[in-house]
């Protein structure tokens, strides 16, 4: 779809990532972050603080068309808490989005973490891990999928 991943990275890097500002939840416990450019329009709502479940969702023209689900977790807290984890993500992904993409391997070094995200790289349908690793050590974890949705 024309303009679709671009979209999702200008979206993706003004809201959680850019530290956008909250929206009122629309499920009751959920954290919610919007974002709006013209036809399109962006969701990020998600359960919970140091584990996680959340989704992010598109819609263009009021039509869903895209949408990915994702599970996070710290697996050593006592070597990473859902602060320091987050503040890595951040860093992470604004370089990341600063490549036009969110798709694909990329690897990040913040101070003593190491950022890896693994997935294929088609917005049509995805699968990825990301994880935060102390040496060698896997101290966070991150499971996403998602891709189009079609009528």
């Amino acid at each position: 779809m024309d303009g679709l991943e671009t979209f999702i990275v200008e979206a993706k890097s003004a809201t959680y990532v850019g530290g956008g500002s909250p929206s009122p939840s629309c499920r009751t416990g959920s954290h919610d972050i919007c974002y709006k450019r013209g036809a399109w329009r962006y969701l990020d709502s998600y359960f919970g603080g140091t584990d996680f479940l959340g989704q992010e969702l598109v819609w263009k023209n009021d039509d869903p068309i895209w949408a990915m689900n994702y599970y996070g977790r710290v697996l050593e807290p006592e070597l990473i808490d859902a602060t320091a984890a987050g503040a890595v993500i951040r860093e992470a992904l604004s370089a990341l989005y600063g490549l036009g993409r969110f798709l694909g391997v990329f690897e990040y070094t913040v101070r003593q973490y190491r950022y890896v995200d693994n997935s294929n790289e088609s917005v049509e349908g995805f699968r990825g891990i990301e994880r935060i690793y102390v040496e060698d050590r896997e101290v966070y974890r991150l499971e996403y999928h998602g891709g189009l949705i079609r009528p």
